[in-house]
């Protein structure tokens, strides 16, 4: 085998350069430390000191100070002095600069030459300075919260601190801080041994948590974050957040659980619960933290970023006991509903897992400025080309004509004066007379301009949240052009597309529908619909029902109101004001039935359909895992729940009566109308809800008097529910399935209730085989599903239930007109499959025709998951190596516009997904992918290709259960493997990677804080203001920034042009033809202000049509506005300027002499002709590349023009007493010459006909869409786009929609190009008579929703999806107690009780007796 050849040294150190970062270089983060062992209580293993009995480096931890700015006061200046001179014209300025500071080369004054780039430095550092003065004012927000330490009596906490950083802040007001110094060079021995002889005063805020405390005495103090140090006991109090990474000691739950908020790190709005270790429990106050007999250590992996797993252990005198995420609390979490949490630190600040998974802050540039940097680099290779010219021209020359004796060669024989050193100085003088090409006024507009383009936005009172009035800010204000050019959106979905509120909207009971009252159903407040999903604080569990009771109600015979919550229940008699941040259902209809049931005299279909209603709404009051709570103010009764579905099933049940009032042990207890008597129910089984299964069920025992049935109450998927039915009831099933469709097609989230009477016997049985099964060793989950499932059949159908997962405002919409502006939505979340899926569905990410395709971590490999997904659904890219490069419009547009395609016939082993018959299908492919999945596909460059390719040729992707860093590096995955335009949205701490490792970052703010938007480029308050600030505020940004610079490029390319052709004629000396001054006011004053009127005023459609056809955002997308094909039209049209306005008027004045007295005309006066011909062709034609002439850009266009010509007719007035120029008297041999008048009104005409006519040309024989809108608004102004291309995105089909087609027309046949330029014609001439949505529109196709498809890639399994959801943690702790208990009771039952039972009386095959048991008076 041959040896591989040694890289190329020229192209490694292009790599280099390329890959150089200069985040890399200040970065402040390091390296994760060894494994560690925090020491509570007791000195620090041996082998972490030196042999002077110091800490070693490694083992001194993070400080918790969090710094998510880029400078400080040390860095500031060389960080942002090497971030502007990545800029390669900023360098080549600085040059020019420097060379002009020797006397032989200056022109002008070298402060005056170098003090443009000293301003714009300035100005530039002055910005960046500020942006990150904002940072650092967060940082110091964060850092400084307090948190209650652990502090007196004597105790030390032996690990070793690094020290704080300075901030700007803390650096120019620097303040006292309270603690000591964090890392101290004595031994540890030694300060564990040494006691205080002082003590000082407790402050006001201590806190002592145990009885008869000493003075200075162990007690809590108010300790701010970034002085929080690893082993320090730490006291979080309900509803505060955690400062960092803590090991759980204690919790004020009687069973030690804490609850806390986890939607700061994976985006969900349910809680998670939170276990102590069992061998720290008894530290329970500060007395007993400070206890040295409660000493022992924890020891830890290295820190890591896995954000779903934490390896450790502690050591508690000889007793080991194992630590992981169940046992911890996380930074970024918020505690709920538990009173308090004392914890010890384990990771601090960069260690802690959420800043680990959060990166640096980048330095951003927008992707118009990476692209002229090229193009400058072009400009300077122009000049060296045309500086060499005239150095070797020059000295070829000097050397021919001086040996001749020419006179202006005199005396050229000195060491710094001969032929061969001119040639070097006139390269140098050369440099300086074609600087022009390169102006460094271009950086200064540009900068100017997108200020002012940022409070364009800053202004736009559309995008304002009226209300709280908060505007869209631009954080970074050199990314505008970049909203204009997103090919990809990557989106959290809660706080981000939802409000994070559940409402139960409907339910299909007994074949009847109840949709809700519409009063109750309108938007409204949105407090008013706050569904509770969290723990309370007080965890009062009702151990005596008895004593609950509702205080009566004379208009209501059960204690159902239109006014009053049925959850309003009190200790004490007495009524109880309606809390309002509860969402409840309310249907007039419903309320009838129930008290017509419940009448005196019920008829006999009214006592049939409440069956069907109680059943139904016992199911909803007792099938799941809620827990109530009592409002110690108020009095109450709050259902707290892991998961805001279950809360709002059972709030929903509580509405209409069915009032779920707690649980003491496995006792339920259920209040339900017409009763004053609750009924209680034993637990007896829970068969657990899971992915797979899809359904969750209880076995209960009915605990009143004579009643003793047993009950298997059950909720799930539909598809999972309907096939467990017993025989018959077709027609309530059919009746439900079209309910059932309804509610998916409104976008509701559905859920099919049902339930069966179990015998004595029945159960007997079962529950010994569910005992033996949950005992197995070998494949216990499975025996456990078999003999679950065997009995979860034969089932009775209640009816479903519709729940909306409230969307923020305006959010479908947003996200359709995205989708039609050729914008692919990528969805990143940390919430569950199901979850994910449903809000795609009702955010319109997912269509109703939508086929699904699932691919997770499981048995199967990631990679066969993928390659099979590919060769089924896309065969033709199946054998591709490298990713395709997405096309601009979606995959659903590209299908429409080839008219529906038939799709591959698929044999996925169960069943055909597409067939033949199904050819017409107009549903496109959304992929789904979870964490556990994206872990292995981006452990390779093989499976990333795989999944980037899969992903590309779906219209969207949903990642679900993803950490932060996962969402960053999907961002990467697209951004540097597809080299597209990314924009990343969020709205919590968990987002922030994502949102820096994008092109644009958008933070929400939202309820889950100001992390995102602190780290983001534009903030706003709504997702849906994303579609202005892309389609109006992006378009027309990149439009007149791209318009504007390469106008910048063509207008220096005139001036430098003449003065290019001129050095034919001076000897190639680098002579200026020009006077000096029209050089120097060339970019500063005479041509300045039509270009950055440009890139302000210019606009080019109106914003109310670019929001009504968002399919015009390709223009964006494909580069319309710049590219490099039109900078080298420009630089053409600039050399074609400077050719007739050199050598026309050149010639025109020197052929014959323009002066009546016979004599010559001097160089000034035909250069001065020229020079402001140049002036106002440059101006002009700047004008000309405008979209629409408004009076500010008038004005702009027009007053360079004024100003020059005033500035020539004065300049050359001044008496030479006054200041001598060449130029004196020269007004009047200009304004008396014909020549004058008439050679500028040639060069003028003939500048610009070029330009004129190829506008001309396009905009009759060649329209694109931009130009065709344009004539139908300005024919019809009023004329309302939307309403005709809406819904279906297609009112491009009329148009030539793919840019790259027309920019290669030439390519194409003439016969082609004449049928094309016909129809664009006919097009043109009936376009105001036709509706824009019937230009090649297809047929519309109405499909059911059922005909779409869903493919879990990991099993195989095809199924039909409907949108179904319902989840809650699965495995959770409150379940794991929950099933710990029933087992020990199925045990002790099982060998304690007599076999034989007493028989109970048997169900008669109905869910309860219609009759409640009134509640005596004498009770």
């Amino acid at each position: 085998m041959a040896p591989t050849p040694p890289p190329n040294p020229f192209v490694a150190f292009y790599r280099r350069v390329k890959s150089f970062s200069v985040e890399d270089l200040f970065s402040r983060k390091r390296e994760p430390g060894p494994p560690r062992t925090v020491a509570v209580n007791h000195p620090l293993p041996e082998h972490y000191l030196d042999h002077k009995g110091r800490v070693k480096r490694e083992y001194v931890y993070s400080s918790n100070q969090v710094i998510s700015s880029k400078y400080t006061i040390i860095t500031f200046v060389p960080r942002n002095l090497l971030e502007q001179f990545r800029r390669i014209a900023n360098i080549y300025f600085l040059a020019i600069a420097i060379v002009q500071f020797f006397p032989k080369f200056s022109t002008i004054s070298p402060g005056v030459v170098i003090l443009p780039l000293i301003i714009i430095i300035v100005l530039t550092a002055c910005k960046d300075g500020y942006e990150d003065f904002r940072r650092h004012q967060a940082d110091k927000f964060v850092n400084q919260s307090s948190v209650k330490v652990l502090s007196g009596g004597n105790w030390i906490n032996p690990n070793a601190m690094q020290g704080k950083s300075k901030t700007f802040i803390r650096g120019i007001i620097p303040k006292r801080r309270k603690r000591p110094p964090t890392v101290d060079s004595t031994p540890v021995e030694d300060k564990l041994n040494s006691l205080p002889d002082e003590t000082e005063l407790e402050e006001p805020d201590d806190d002592y948590d145990y009885d008869q405390p000493k003075r200075n005495g162990p007690h809590w103090q108010s300790t701010l974050w970034e002085d929080l140090r690893v082993g320090d006991f730490v006291k979080i109090m309900d509803n505060q957040p955690i400062p960092a990474d803590i090991l759980i000691c204690a919790t004020s739950d009687e069973e030690n659980v804490a609850y806390v908020e986890t939607k700061g790190l994976d985006g969900e709005t349910n809680l998670k619960s939170r276990n102590a270790i069992t061998a720290l429990t008894h530290i329970r106050s500060a007395l007993d933290c400070a206890n040295t007999a409660n000493s022992f250590s924890v020891s830890l992996d290295r820190p890591e970023v896995n954000m779903y797993r934490l390896n450790g252990s502690v050591k508690v005198g000889e007793k080991m006991s194992s630590v992981d995420l169940q046992t911890c609390l996380l930074r970024g979490t918020v505690l709920k509903n538990t009173n308090w949490v004392i914890g010890v630190v384990l990771f601090t600040g960069e260690d802690t897992k959420v800043v680990m998974n959060a990166g640096g802050t980048p330095s951003k540039r927008s992707r118009v400025e990476r692209q002229m940097n090229p193009q400058v680099l072009i400009n300077l290779a122009l000049i060296a080309v045309m500086s060499i010219v005239c150095a070797v021209a020059d000295s070829s020359l000097e050397k021919y004509y001086y040996p001749r004796g020419a006179p202006w060669l005199y005396a050229d024989n000195q060491s710094d004066d001969n032929p061969s050193v001119n040639g070097a100085i006139t390269w140098v003088f050369a440099l300086l007379t074609f600087q022009t090409l390169v102006p460094i006024s271009l950086y200064l507009s540009i900068e100017v301009v997108r200020t002012l383009q940022s409070a364009w936005i800053y202004f736009d009172k559309d995008i304002c949240y009226e209300k709280n009035g908060q505007a869209t800010q631009a954080r970074s204000w050199n990314l505008s052009d970049d909203l204009g050019q997103i090919e990809y959106i990557f989106s959290d979905k809660t706080g981000t597309l939802t409000q994070n509120l559940m409402v139960f909207r409907q339910c299909s009971i007994g074949g009847k529908a109840y949709r809700g009252d519409p009063e109750i159903l309108g938007d409204g407040d949105e407090s008013r619909y706050k569904v509770s999903d969290s723990i309370e604080l007080e965890k009062a569990k009702q151990k005596e029902f008895g004593g609950i009771h509702r205080p009566s109600n004379s208009s209501s015979k059960f204690g159902l109101d239109s006014t009053t919550s049925p959850t309003t229940t009190t200790r004490e008699a007495g009524a109880t004001a309606v809390t309002d941040d509860v969402a409840h259902f309310k249907d007039s209809v419903l309320t009838s039935d129930i008290e017509a049931a419940i009448s005196e005299d019920p008829d006999p279909e009214s006592i049939n359909h409440f069956r069907n209603l109680n059943g139904f709404f016992t199911v909803l009051g007792l099938c799941h895992t809620v827990l109530t709570a009592v409002d110690p103010d108020t009095g109450v009764i709050q259902y707290k729940a892991q998961s805001p579905d279950e809360a709002a099933l059972v709030q929903a049940a509580a509405d209409v009566g069915y009032v779920f009032l707690g649980r003491d042990k496995e006792t339920l207890s259920l209040k339900t109308p017409g009763s004053d008597v609750p009924e209680r129910y034993e637990l007896l089984t829970v068969l657990e809800f899971t992915s797979a299964r899809k359904r969750m069920s209880v076995i209960l025992r009915k605990l009143d008097e004579g009643d003793g049935r047993i009950f298997l109450l059950s909720k799930g998927a539909d598809n999972v529910i309907f096939e467990r039915l017993r025989s018959g009831s077709e027609e309530l099933k059919k009746m439900t399935e079209n309910h059932l469709s309804e509610f998916a097609n409104e976008g509701l989230r559905t859920l099919t209730l049902a339930y069966k009477v179990l015998s004595e016997d029945e159960y007997h049985t079962f529950n010994e085989r569910y005992h033996e099964a949950s005992v197995a060793i070998d494949d216990r989950e499975g025996k456990i599903e078999a003999v679950s499932d065997e009995i979860e059949r034969n089932l009775r159908l209640l009816g479903a239930t519709a729940i909306e997962d409230r969307l923020q405002d305006g959010v479908p919409e947003a996200i359709a007109d995205l989708k039609r502006a050729g914008i692919k939505i990528w969805v990143a979340t940390g919430d569950k499959l199901e979850t994910a899926i449903a809000i795609g569905r009702s955010t319109n990410l997912v269509a109703p025709d939508s086929n699904i395709i699932i691919v997770r971590g499981g048995n199967r490999p990631v990679a066969q998951q993928l390659a099979g997904a590919l060769t089924q659904f896309f065969p033709e890219h199946s054998e591709q190596s490298v990713p395709p490069r997405p096309s601009m419009q979606s995959r659903r547009s590209s299908r429409r516009a080839s008219w529906m395609h038939a799709l591959q016939r698929v044999d996925t082993g169960v069943s055909s997904i597409v067939g033949e018959g199904n050819g017409d299908r107009p549903g496109g492919f959304i992929l789904v992918v979870d964490g556990a999945a994206l872990l292995d596909a981006l452990d390779n460059e093989e499976n990333k290709a795989l999944l980037l390719r899969l992903g590309t040729l779906c219209e969207g992707v949903i990642c679900c259960r993803v950490s932060p860093l996962q969402k960053a590096l999907i961002v990467k995955l697209v951004k540097d493997g597809l080299k597209a335009m990314t924009l990343a949205i969020g709205d919590g701490a968990n987002d922030v990677s994502m949102i820096q490792a994008a092109d644009v970052g958008v933070g929400i703010s939202g309820e889950e804080g100001l992390q995102a938007v602190n780290s983001s480029d534009y903030a706003i308050a709504q997702f849906r203001f994303l579609k202005k600030l892309l389609l109006v505020h992006g378009h027309w940004s990149f439009a007149r920034n791209g318009t504007m610079i390469l106008n910048f490029f063509y207008k220096n390319v005139v001036p430098t042009g003449v003065l290019w052709w001129f050095q034919i004629f001076c000897g190639w000396s680098a002579t200026f033809v020009f006077d000096y001054s029209y050089i120097l006011f060339w970019n500063s004053i005479w041509t300045i202000a039509p270009v950055v009127g440009l890139g302000l005023f210019d606009r080019i459609l109106d914003y109310r049509v670019l929001m009504e056809l968002p399919e015009l955002y390709h223009f964006g997308r494909e580069r319309y506005w710049f590219s490099f094909r039109d900078f080298f039209i420009y630089m053409l049209d600039g050399i074609y300027q400077s050719v007739i306005l050199y050598f026309f008027i050149m010639y025109t004045y020197t052929t014959t002499s323009a002066r009546s007295d016979g004599y010559d005309v001097g160089l000034y006066e035909w250069s001065t002709t020229a020079a402001v011909a140049a002036v106002m062709v440059a101006d002009i034609f700047t004008g000309m590349t405008a979209a629409a002439w408004t009076w500010w850009l008038v004005f702009a266009v027009f007053i360079g023009i004024a100003i020059v010509w005033a500035y020539t007719m004065i300049y050359s007035a001044l008496s030479p007493g006054y200041e001598w120029t060449w130029m004196y008297g020269l007004y009047y041999f200009l304004c008396t010459s014909a020549y004058f008048w008439l050679g500028l009104l040639l060069v003028f005409v003939l500048s610009l006909a070029p330009r004129l006519m190829a506008k001309t040309y396009k905009s009759v024989f060649a329209p694109d869409d931009i130009d065709i809108i344009r004539y139908v608004h300005k024919t019809d102004p009023y004329r309302d786009l939307s309403a005709e291309a809406h819904p279906e995105p297609q009112i491009a089909m009329g148009f030539d929609h793919e840019m790259k087609q027309r920019r290669r027309s030439s390519r194409i046949s003439s016969h082609a190009e004449q049928q094309r330029m016909a129809s664009r014609r006919s097009s043109m001439r009936s376009i105001s008579q036709r509706s824009i949505a019937t230009i090649e529109r297809p047929p519309p196709v109405f499909t059911d929703l059922r005909t779409a498809s869903r493919t879990d890639m990991s099993t195989g399994m095809v199924s039909v999806e409907r949108g179904f959801d319902f989840a809650t943690e699965e495995d959770g702790p409150a379940m794991r107690r929950i099933q710990t208990n029933l087992s020990e009771r199925r045990s002790s039952r099982l060998f304690e009780s007599n076999p034989n039972p007493e028989p109970r009386r048997k169900g008669k095959g109905s869910l309860f007796s219609l009759r409640r048991k009134k509640k005596r008076p004498s009770e």
